[in-house]
C-alpha cells in the first residue's frame, strides 16, 4: 500500500478543521507515517498583541518563533476550518511511539481561468465531511478527475481560485467539493489503462495550462541557500545562540583571550559546516537536476516540442529512438523500450518496458511497473511496432515521480528514534536545573562577600556556562565522524552518521537473496546451470549433422511480473506457418498452465529433489500459435490466450553457490544473538534448503513450514504445518573441522518457521493475532514481493524490535528504508535510500557494521559521561572559589577548556571497535543505574580531593590568605587558585582515562596511541607546572609554591584520585550488575517480542507434534 491510498481515521473536528492520517506502509512515498492538519487564519487582535509582546521584550520573541514557528502561529492566529485557512499547522510523526514534528506552511492561492476539482460523490464521507487529508484517501475512492470540465462560474467569465500549499516538495491542493487538501497526484489515483490509452491524442493547449496551474512544474527542485542565509541559519541555532550568549558574558567578565579563542573556534567551525552544506545541496541539485526537450502530441495530429518542465499529466510523449532521460513518469502506449533503472533500483541489467495492455484495470505505476518509465531512468533504445511512433502518456511530475520520492527522503530523512539521544536531552536538563542551584548559592556567596551586583549578576550566568558545557554536541559528532571514517576506509559509506549508533543496537537483521550469490567453481559466469529438457524431434537426415544458428523473430513479449512469477514471449522461425510462444517462470505456476498430459507424473518429486538440493529451478514450456506470423497479429495476442493449453518442455536447473563469507558471517551473528532472517524472492524449499547451508538453521533445530491458504468457496482461511527434515550437510560444510568451526548452541525458541509470501499475505490479512507469533520465530520469507519485504519489516519494528536489512537494492528498497539501519550492496544512484552502502559484495559487511556501532555507542556513553564529568569537576572548582571571592583566570579558563578537554575528548574517540562480535550489547539508556553511580562516586570523589587539597593549602605555615577586597580576577596569583587548578587539570585527565574503558566494545585502551600520548604529554606539563612552574606561571598567573614536600603530597592527592577513579569504575563494571539483580530481581522485558518469547517458552507454538492443520 503506497501512502496515497492510506485510509484515513481521523475526521474534521469541530471548528478546528484538524485531520489525521494512519500510518503508511511505503516508507519511500514519505519518511512520516502519520499527520495531523489543522488550519489558522488571522486575527486582527491577536497580531496587534503579537507585535506589542515583540516590541516589548526586544524581539527575543521572533527568536523563540523560528526555532519553534508553531508558537508564533498560536500566538497570532486564531483555528479555523481547513476552508478558511491561511496558514497551517502540520504535525507528523515517524512511529506511534515517535514524538511529533511540527512545520508550518502558507496556504497560496492562484487564479485558473477554468476547470473544476470536483470530485466523486464516493469520495465523500455519509455525513459530508471530507475523506482527504495530506497524502491519504480510501482506496479505490478516486476517479479520474483529469479531464476538467467548465463549469458556471467559467462560463460567465468569473475565474476560480485555486488554493494550495507545499510541503515537501509536494503539491496538495484544495478541493472544495471535499473540503479538504488532497495530493495532486491523488487527482488521476483510480484512472484505467483505458483512460489512459484515451490520452494519446495529448492535451489542448488550454488544458495543458489548466493542469500546469494545479499540478505545478514538472522539476525535482532541490534548494540551495545563498551563504548569507545558510549564516542566519547556522548562527541562529540554539546552539550557537548559547556560544553567543556565553561569549558576551566573558567578555563583561574581562576574560577576553578566552572569549576571542572560542569567537575563533566558533567562527570556523560555522564556515566548515556552511561549506559543506552548502556543497551537498548542490551536489544533490546537481545529480537530479533535469531539463530536456521533449515531443509532445496535440490533438488533430500535430506535435509539439516543449521543456520538459513543462509537462502535466495526461500529456503523450513522442519518445524518440535513441533514447534518452525520462523526464517524468509515464505509462507506455506504443511501442516497446530497453531502459536502464539504476537509479532507481540499483540494478544495472537493462530492463524491457513494453506497450500497457488496454482494459478496465485501474493503472498504478507499481502494479504496471513493467508498462512504466520512471523519471531518471535510461532508455536505451525505442522501437516502434504499431504506428510511427513509441509514446508515452506522462502519469506524475516533479516530486509525485518515484525519483521525487527519492529525492525527497534524501532532503528530509526519518527522524532518529533512539532512547540515548532522549536521555542526553533530559540529562542536559538536569545539568540545567544544577545550574540554577549552582547560581542561587552563588548570588548568596557573592552578595555575602558585598560583591557589586552587576559582578553577582554576570559571575551567576557565567556558571551556567560551566554547568552546561556548550562544546558537549561537537564532543558527541566526533564520535561518529571517527566511526564513519573507519567505515569509509573499509569500502562502506554512510550518509546518516546517526544510524551508526543504532547499528550497535540490532537485534534482527534481514538478508536478501544475496546470501546465495557468488561464483561457481569451474563456471567463468558464477553459475552452474543443468538444463532438464525434452529434445526437440528431428528430421531423419538432419540427425547427426550440426546447424547453425538461425535467426529467429520476436513478435511480442510479457515481460516478467513478481504477481505472475512468469514471463512470455511469441516468435517466428525463419520460413515458419505460424509462431511459436514460449513461457518461463515458476514451476508450479508454469506446470498448471500447461496441458496435464505433456506435465511428467513424478513431476512434483522431481522438483521436490532439486529444491531441496538447494538448486533454483525454472520452468519451460511452449506451444505454436494458430494465427499468422505477423507482428501486427501477435500484438493482438493477450496474455490468457498465450498462457493456455501449454506443453511443459522442462526445467532449467540453476545453482549458485555460496560465497565463503557467507557461513562465517551468519555464525557469528547467530553467537552475538542476533537473529537472522532470509526474506528473499526465490522458491521456498530453495530457501530452505540455502537457510540450512548456510547456518541459519541448525542440523539440530527444528523446522516448520507454514502453509495458509486463503478463505475460498465458502471455506475459511486455513493453516498448514508441515514440519522439514534435518539437513543432511551441517551448515553447507563438508569437512568435520570446518563443521565444528560454525557449530553454534541450538536457538532457544521453539521453533524456526518458513512462509512464503503468499502465506505472509493470508497471516497479515487473516490471522493478525498469530501473526506475532509467527514473526518472532520466522527464520525463511520466500516468494516476498518488494512491498511484502517492506511489510515485514514493519510488522517487525512494531514488536519492538530493532532491525537490520542488508539486500541488493533490486527490489528492496522500500525495506531498506524501511529498516532501522538499512545496507545496500549496490553503489548505483538508488543506493542513497539506506543509510549504509557496501562496495564489497557479500555481507561480511554486516558485522563491521554492527562492531562500529557498538564501538560508537560506547564511545558516545564515554564522551558523554566525560565532559558531563568535565562540567561537574569545573563547577566544584568554581564554586569553591566563589565561595573565597576568587575565580579561574582567563587563561586557566583556557588550559582547561582547549588544551586539556578538548584534545582529550577528540583523541579518545579515536579507540577502534573489538576485533569479535559478542553477545554483549551497549546499553542504551543513559539514565541508568551504572551511569548515573558512576558520576556521583566520581563527582564526590573529585570534590573530596579537591577540598582535601585546599585545606591541606590552608593549613600550611606559609599559607597566605587572598585578598577577599579585592575580586577575581584581580586578587590573582593565589595559592587557593592555584592548588584548585593545578588539582583539577590532573582531574581532567584522569577521568578522560576512567571513562575509556576497552572491552568488551572497543579495543585496549594501549591501542589509541595519540590518545595516550596527549595524556602522557599533559600530564608532564601539569607535573612540570607544580614542581618547576617556569615560563608558564606568569601566563596562567600561578603562584610559586616553594615547599617541596607539599608538592609531593599535591601529587600524592593526584595519585589517590587515580587510583579511586579506576577502581570505582571496575567495582560498578564488574560488582554494581550483581547487587542489583541481589537487591532487585531483574524485571520481565516490556518489549514486545520479549514477552512473546516467554510466552512461545511457556507453551510452544507450533506445537511440537507432526503435520497439522
Amino acid at each position: 500500500m503506497s501512502a496515497d491510498s492510506s485510509p484515513l481515521v481521523g475526521s474534521t473536528a469541530a471548528s478546528y478543521g484538524t485531520l489525521t492520517i494512519e500510518p503508511s506502509l511505503d516508507p519511500l512515498s514519505s519518511s512520516v507515517s502519520s499527520v495531523r492538519l489543522s488550519g489558522y487564519c488571522g486575527s486582527p487582535w491577536r497580531v496587534i498583541g503579537y507585535h506589542v509582546v515583540v516590541w516589548m521584550t526586544a524581539g527575543i520573541p521572533l527568536l523563540l518563533f523560528r526555532w519553534k514557528p508553531a508558537w508564533g502561529v498560536w500566538l497570532r492566529f486564531q483555528p479555523c476550518n481547513l476552508a478558511r485557512a491561511e496558514t497551517l499547522v502540520i504535525e507528523t510523526r515517524d512511529k506511534e511511539d515517535s514524538s511529533w514534528q511540527l512545520y508550518t506552511v502558507q496556504v497560496q492561492t492562484e487564479a485558473i481561468s477554468e476547470g473544476s476539482l470536483e470530485l466523486p460523490p464516493q469520495a465523500q464521507a455519509e455525513d459530508g465531511r471530507s475523506q482527504a487529508a495530506v497524502g491519504a484517501v480510501p482506496e479505490g475512492a478516486w476517479k479520474d478527475t483529469a479531464p476538467l470540465h467548465r463549469n458556471e462560474e467559467a462560463v460567465s467569465g468569473q475565474q476560480r481560485v485555486l488554493r494550495y500549499y507545499l510541503f515537501r516538495g509536494q503539491r496538495y491542493v484544495w478541493i472544495e467539493a471535499q473540503q479538504a487538501f488532497c495530493r495532486v497526484s491523488l487527482l488521476d489515483h483510480g484512472r484505467t489503462c483505458d483512460d489512459i490509452h484515451h490520452s494519446r491524442s495529448g492535451l489542448g493547449l488550454q488544458d495543458q495550462t489548466v493542469r500546469k496551474a494545479i499540478y505545478g512544474p514538472n522539476v525535482i527542485s532541490v534548494p540551495v541557500k545563498s551563504y548569507p542565509r545558510l549564516l542566519v541559519d547556522e548562527a541562529l541555532n540554539p546552539y550557537y545562540g548559547f556560544q553567543a550568549f556565553s561569549i558576551g558574558l566573558w567578555l563583561a567578565d574581562h576574560y577576553y583571550w578566552y572569549a576571542l579563542c572560542i569567537f575563533l573556534v566558533s567562527s570556523v567551525s560555522i564556515c566548515l559546516s556552511l561549506y559543506k552544506t552548502r556543497k551537498q545541496s548542490q551536489t544533490l541539485r546537481d545529480m537530479v537536476k533535469l531539463s530536456v526537450r521533449v515531443c509532445v502530441c496535440r490533438p488533430g495530429g500535430e506535435e509539439e516540442w516543449i521543456d520538459s518542465s513543462k509537462l502535466v499529466p495526461g500529456d503523450c510523449l513522442v519518445l524518440p529512438e535513441e533514447g534518452g532521460l525520462m523526464p517524468c513518469d509515464a505509462a507506455l502506449v506504443a511501442g516497446e523500450c530497453m531502459v536502464n533503472e539504476s537509479s532507481l533500483t540499483g540494478e544495472s541489467v537493462p530492463v524491457l518496458r513494453t506497450a500497457l495492455p488496454e482494459g478496465p484495470v485501474p493503472y498504478s505505476p507499481e502494479t504496471h511497473r513493467r508498462h512504466t518509465l520512471f523519471c531518471g531512468t535510461l532508455i536505451l533504445q525505442a522501437r516502434a511496432f504499431v504506428g510511427p511512433h513509441v509514446l508515452a502518456v506522462v502519469t506524475r511530475t516533479g516530486f509525485c515521480t518515484a525519483k521525487g520520492g527519492l529525492v525527497s527522503s534524501i532532503l528530509h530523512p526519518r527522524p532518529v528514534n533512539f532512547k540515548f539521544y532522549k536521555d542526553s536531552m533530559k540529562f542536559v536538563a538536569a545539568l540545567s536545573v544544577l545550574a540554577l542551584l549552582g547560581t542561587i548559592y552563588s548570588i548568596f556567596i557573592l552578595h555575602r562577600n558585598r560583591v557589586p551586583v552587576n559582578e553577582i549578576v554576570i559571575r551567576a550566568l557565567d556558571l551556567v556556562t560551566v554547568v552546561v558545557p556548550p562544546a558537549l554536541p561537537a564532543a558527541m559528532t566526533v564520535c561518529t565522524l571517527y566511526a564513519q571514517s573507519r567505515l569509509r576506509s573499509q569500502g562502506i559509506f554512510c550518509i546518516h552518521p546517526l544510524r551508526i549508533n543504532l547499528g550497535g543496537k540490532l537485534q534482527l537483521l534481514c538478508f536478501d537473496k544475496v546470501l546465495e550469490e557468488g561464483p561457481a567453481a569451474g563456471s567463468a559466469f558464477g553459475t552452474q546451470v543443468l538444463a532438464v529438457m525434452r529434445p526437440p524431434v528431428q528430421e531423419p537426415h538432419l540427425q547427426g549433422m550440426e546447424e547453425p544458428p538461425v535467426p529467429v523473430s520476436v513478435l511480442g513479449r510479457f515481460p516478467f511480473s513478481s504477481s505472475l512469477q512468469r514471463m512470455d514471449v511469441v516468435v517466428a522461425w525463419p520460413g515458419a506457418t505460424q509462431p511459436e510462444a514460449y513461457v518461463k517462470g515458476s514451476p508450479e505456476l508454469v506446470a498448471g498452465l500447461c496441458n496435464p498430459k505433456t506435465v511428467p507424473t513424478n513431476f512434483a518429486q522431481m522438483l521436490q529433489s532439486y529444491t531441496a538440493t538447494g538448486y533454483r529451478v525454472v520452468a519451460l514450456a511452449g506451444k505454436p500459435l494458430p494465427i499468422p506470423p505477423s507482428l501486427e497479429a501477435a500484438q493482438q495476442l493477450t496474455r490468457d490466450t498465450v498462457e493456455q493449453d501449454l506443453s511443459l518442455l522442462g526445467l532449467l536447473v540453476m545453482r549458485n553457490l555460496l560465497k565463503p563469507q557467507t557461513t562465517p558471517v551468519i555464525q557469528a551473528l547467530r553467537r552475538a544473538r542476533i537473529r537472522t532472517v532470509m526474506v528473499t524472492g526465490d522458491n521456498l524449499q530453495t530457501a530452505v534448503t540455502v537457510a540450512q547451508s548456510c547456518g541459519m538453521v541448525g542440523p539440530q533445530e527444528r523446522l516448520v513450514i507454514i502453509h495458509a491458504t486463503p478463505p475460498e468457496r465458502g471455506q475459511p482461511a486455513s493453516l498448514e504445518l508441515l514440519p522439514v527434515e534435518p539437513s543432511v550437510a551441517v551448515n553447507g560444510a563438508k569437512d568435520p573441522d570446518q563443521v565444528a568451526s560454525y557449530t553454534v548452541e541450538p536457538d532457544p525458541r521453539s521453533s524456526h518457521l518458513a512462509l512464503s509470501g503468499s502465506t505472509f499475505g493470508v497471516l497479515l490479512k487473516h490471522f493478525p493475532r498469530l501473526l506475532p507469533k509467527v514473526l518472532v520465530q520466522g527464520t525463511v520469507f520466500a516468494r516476498m514481493a518488494p512491498e511484502q519485504k517492506t511489510e515485514l519489516v514493519c510488522e517487525l519494528q512494531k514488536l519492538q524490535y530493532c532491525v537490520g536489512m542488508c539486500g541488493d537494492g533490486a527490489n528492496d528498497c522500500g525495506a531498506l528504508k524501511a529498516a532501522d539501519v538499512g545496507i545496500s550492496l549496490s553503489q548505483a544512484e538508488a543506493s542513497v535510500v539506506a543509510p549504509f552502502t557496501s562496495s564489497m559484495a557479500s555481507i561480511e559487511c554486516v558485522p563491521m557494521v554492527i562492531r562500529e556501532g557498538r564501538c560508537s555507542l560506547d564511545t558516545s556513553f564515554s564522551v558523554f559521561k566525560y565532559m558531563a564529568l568535565y562540567s561537574l569537576t569545573q563547577f566544584i572548582s568554581v564554586l569553591i572559589l566563589y565561595t573565597i571571592n576568587t575565580n579561574l583566570g582567563d587563561m586557566q579558563f583556557l588550559a582547561i577548556d582547549l588544551a586539556i578537554t578538548t584534545t582529550v575528548a577528540v583523541l579518545m574517540s579515536r579507540t577502534g571497535p573489538a576485533l569479535e562480535l559478542g553477545r554483549a550489547r551497549p546499553p542504551g539508556a543513559l539514565l541508568s543505574v551504572p551511569v548515573l553511580g558512576s558520576l556521583l562516586l566520581q563527582v564526590a570523589l573529585v570534590a573530596g580531593v579537591q577540598l582535601g587539597g585546599y585545606f591541606l593549602a590552608v593549613a600550611q605555615p606559609w599559607f597566605v590568605p587572598l585578598n577577599k577586597t579585592v575580586p577575581a580576577p584581580d586578587n590573582l596569583p593565589n595559592y587557593e587558585n592555584t592548588v584548585v587548578f593545578l588539582l583539577s587539570g590532573f582531574q581532567y585527565l584522569v577521568l578522560a582515562a576512567a571513562v575509556s574503558k576497552g572491552a568488551p566494545f572497543r579495543r585496549p585502551l594501549y591501542t589509541n596511541v595519540p590518545f595516550l600520548v596527549a595524556l602522557a604529554l599533559l600530564g608532564s606539563i601539569l607535573v612540570g607546572l607544580l614542581l618547576v612552574p617556569g615560563l608558564l606561571q606568569g601566563p596562567l598567573a600561578l603562584r610559586n609554591i616553594a615547599d617541596t614536600y607539599f608538592k609531593l603530597l599535591l601529587l600524592g592527592l593526584v595519585a589517590l584520585n587515580v587510583v579511586g577513579a579506576f577502581m570505582l569504575e571496575s567495582v560498578l563494571d564488574q560488582c554494581l550488575p550483581g547487587c542489583l539483580r541481589w537487591l532487585r530481581p531483574k524485571r520481565a522485558s516490556k518489549k514486545r517480542f520479549k514477552q512473546l518469547e516467554r510466552e512461545l517458552a511457556e507453551q510452544p507454538w507450533p506445537p511440537p507434534t507432526g503435520p497439522g492443520r
